[in-house]
């Protein structure tokens, strides 16, 4: 999967899961603060992420992530390893 398609499927199913404009998600906005995110919604992130991308994440995989061009580098490097589930 290439990295633009990656942004553009997350970007879609995060302005649906979390009601928000699609316009706010920009690469260099911040994760949480665009999301509104509290500890509840970090595990819907982590539900709509795994059912969209098919791999497991952990919660020390969000270390790091401050803004949506590090949520797509995370993304794409998850999709792109060919882990199992």
């Amino acid at each position: 999967m290439q990295f633009l398609e990656i942004a553009e499927k997350t970007n879609a199913f995060l302005a649906e899961e979390f009601e928000i404009e699609i316009s706010k998600i920009t690469p260099e906005a911040n994760l949480k603060d665009t999301l509104e995110l509290d500890s509840l919604d970090y595990i819907d992130l982590v539900v709509v992420i795994e059912s969209n991308f098919n791999f497991k994440v952990q919660p020390e995989d969000f270390v790091g992530i401050v803004n949506f061009h590090d949520f797509y580098e995370y993304v794409f490097a998850r999709v792109n390893a060919k882990e199992p589930v």
